[in-house]
């Protein structure tokens, strides 16, 4: 499955990737669609977009920024899906912190504008004005800004909350359900995969030595 504004940004950025090169990557938009469109396990697509730029090494540049659209379809599709349809129903049929789910779906809402508007913007032409860049930049400001509580509070308050709304039997059944799904999606050992490959990214982008977060006092 393939989020309809992930499939609009690869079209963008293979038409501005044209626009701005001598390459035309105009025809790979297909080829692009199939993999991310794909019925296989998010591993196994990573398998395949990589093949895609191995056989063109004139689209390499493009590589990492199709990576993090495979890897924006996926949450968007799959992850957030999860919570919603597994605990959020839960808690408000037993009408316990329903205030908090609201405000956990509603920021999932909030989460998809603005990858929306990462998406729209994250390419090569608008990249190269300053203005469209802020609004790059603040848009995952925004987003990191709103992640962090949201993560935290799913993790301390929301998360060992639902181990008393469902039976012991229950929550082994539902921990073997999304053991399952993670296989479906990742593969045997995706997770494991995923992050040797997001650590890989971190280590392109400089990003890798957490070290170099440290407060210099």
């Amino acid at each position: 499955m393939i989020d309809p504004k992930v499939e609009s940004a690869i079209e963008a950025a293979l038409t501005a990737f044209s626009k701005y090169s001598s390459f035309d990557a105009t025809p790979f938009t297909s080829v692009i669609d199939e993999v991310f469109g794909s019925e296989k396990d998010f591993m196994s697509k990573v398998a395949m977009l990589d093949e895609v730029f191995d056989d063109y090494p004139q689209l390499e540049v493009l590589r990492e920024v199709f990576f993090d659209l495979l890897l924006v379809n996926f949450f968007s599709a799959d992850v957030k899906k999860l919570e919603e349809d597994y605990l959020f129903p839960r808690f408000e049929k037993a009408n316990k912190l329903t205030e908090l789910v609201k405000t956990l779906k509603a920021q999932h809402q909030a989460g998809r504008k603005v990858t929306d508007i990462v998406i729209r913007r994250a390419n090569a032409r608008d990249l190269k004005d300053m203005a469209e860049r802020a609004k790059v930049a603040e848009a995952i400001r925004q987003f990191n800004r709103m992640y962090a509580p949201h993560e935290a509070r799913e993790d301390t308050v929301l998360f060992p909350a639902f181990r008393s709304l469902v039976s012991a039997n229950e929550y082994d059944s539902l921990g073997e359900d999304f053991e399952k799904k993670e296989n479906e999606l990742f593969g045997d050992d995706g997770f494991e995969k995923m992050v040797d490959k997001v650590a890989g990214i971190e280590k392109k982008l400089g990003i890798y030595d957490l070290a170099q977060f440290t407060p210099k006092t």
